[in-house]
């Protein structure tokens, strides 16, 4: 009977445990997002001053 009795004095704190989990998971997902689509913009861009070569183009160990 002993393991009934702990199951329901615990369940709430187990609720609010797993609810708190389930938050730092949304959270860590969102800054990992917005941290990947801002590494993702800046390496898009290119230098705008500067004309377009074949050279640029053509040679991936130049970025």
């Amino acid at each position: 009977m002993g393991i009934h009795y702990d199951y329901k004095s615990t369940r709430g704190e187990k609720a609010m445990k797993k609810e708190a989990k389930k938050k730092a998971r949304l959270e860590q997902r969102r800054a990992k997002k917005a941290n990947f689509s801002k590494n993702e913009d800046q390496d898009k861009m290119h230098d705008i001053n500067k004309p377009i070569t074949l050279e640029d183009l053509t040679n991936p160990e130049k970025k």
